[in-house]
């Protein structure tokens, strides 16, 4: 049996490379970019007004002048204007380019206007005030965006202002999500009284629309012909599999023996962890292979465990770790890692998980209640300390805030 670090090393070992696409810019959020972006001009391009008022010479406020005449205005969007006599004003618009011969901008609340004139009524500015100035944000070729970066709404804006109209991005793997199991029926079926919906490959689909990764799915039942036959078309089909049920004892458990059939070489089978500890994962040339646990606590850990970070590592982009503070004693006899349901909550941008208690890895409904898994690490003490901080795996992102 793997440890949890060792199962996760094996699979980020053997990540993968997705195909790139050029997309337009709009459709790439929440997709991985596989190309630099860099600053076409300057952050501003020019000296810009920040504030609605006039824009004066610094050095005749600095000498008494209060009252300045005014020769124009510059609005946002015109060609910059030029201050003819340095002892006047233009009026300015916020987002104007600065009128040359000016160097700093008195808001209209500090002014009075009155038959072409503009007489400030403050006695003190600062040189150089509300004019943000040409490249003081970026230079021209400064980087803007690194490759890899996953794109949010931040980066949609900065490729908007550079006119990347299009964008070099991964494309998804191609998935496939397997259930298994004869005593499943679909959702909108009444299952009978030895038989359940399926349930954990509707889990997993979600899980994947979370990260932006579209899959299809399939059910098998549990017939060693038919399973090898399927999956045989599958392996040579899809990127990933993804598959829950039929890797534990069972003596209809036949993932392992037709997977070992189909030459698809096992990195790792059984895990030092609670729950989930059945899972089987493999690789061949052109697929990779998850087999999770048919439990659905066991089903949906692992995946934010195990899947989430390869395929990040596949992408080249690999998140930060989060940790949390445990917030109660937990007392865990296995010498397992523990992958603890937590209640999270914040305060002063501090992390804190409080456990959940639940029935098990068959106790679907408790996933409702928490927020994500701690990871409580295998050790050979059975107390874990309040005031701790370990991982944590989250997979309802506003479920808590400040308190």
């Amino acid at each position: 049996m793997i440890t949890v670090e060792k199962a996760k090393n094996s699979l980020l070992e053997n990540k993968t490379t997705f195909d790139t696409a050029i997309v337009p810019f709009m459709k790439a959020t929440g997709k991985v970019l596989k190309e630099t972006v860099v600053a076409d001009r300057d952050f501003p391009p020019f000296h810009r007004v920040a504030m609605d008022g006039i824009a004066i010479n610094y050095r005749f406020f600095e000498y008494g002048v209060r009252d300045f005449k005014i020769e124009g205005i510059q609005p946002a969007g015109s060609p910059q204007e030029t201050l003819e006599n340095a002892a006047h004003c233009y009026e300015v618009m916020t987002g104007a380019s600065l009128p040359n011969n000016t160097d700093t901008v008195i808001r209209y609340e500090d002014v009075v206007l009155n038959n072409g004139m503009a007489t400030v009524t403050v006695n003190t500015i600062k040189e150089g005030q509300n004019v943000h100035h040409q490249g003081t944000d970026k230079k021209q070729g400064d980087l803007l965006i690194k490759k890899n970066a996953i794109i949010t709404a931040a980066e949609i804006g900065v490729l908007a202002t550079v006119g990347k109209a299009t964008v070099k991005v991964s494309q998804p793997p191609k998935v496939l999500v397997i259930s298994t199991g004869n005593e499943l029926v679909e959702v909108n079926q009444s299952p009978l009284s030895h038989q359940i919906r399926r349930s954990n490959v509707y889990s997993l689909v979600a899980l994947l629309e979370k990260i932006n990764v579209p899959c299809e799915t399939i059910h098998l039942v549990d017939e060693k012909k038919e399973l090898k036959e399927k999956i045989q078309s599958f392996l040579e089909t899809y990127d990933v599999l993804l598959c829950s049920g039929a890797v534990s004892k069972g003596k209809f458990d036949f993932l392992p023996e037709v997977f070992d059939a189909l030459c698809v070489k096992k990195l790792f089978h059984k895990v030092s962890q609670r729950p989930g500890k059945p899972f089987w994962a493999g690789v061949t040339d052109n697929c990779t292979v998850f087999a999770f646990p048919g439990n659905p606590v066991s089903t949906y850990v692992n995946c934010l465990v195990y899947f989430y970070p390869w395929y990040y590592a596949s992408l080249g982009s690999v998140p930060k770790i989060k940790t949390a503070i445990l917030t109660e004693e937990v007392t865990f006899k296995p010498e397992l890692t523990y992958f603890l349901q937590v209640k999270l909550s914040s305060k002063d941008g501090q992390l804190f998980a409080t456990p959940i208690k639940g029935n098990g890895s068959g106790d679907l409904a408790n996933l409702v209640h928490a927020d994500g898994f701690i990871e409580l690490p295998k050790t050979n003490e059975t107390l874990y300390t309040k005031g701790n901080v370990y991982p944590i795996h989250i997979y309802r992102e506003n479920n808590f805030q400040n308190q």
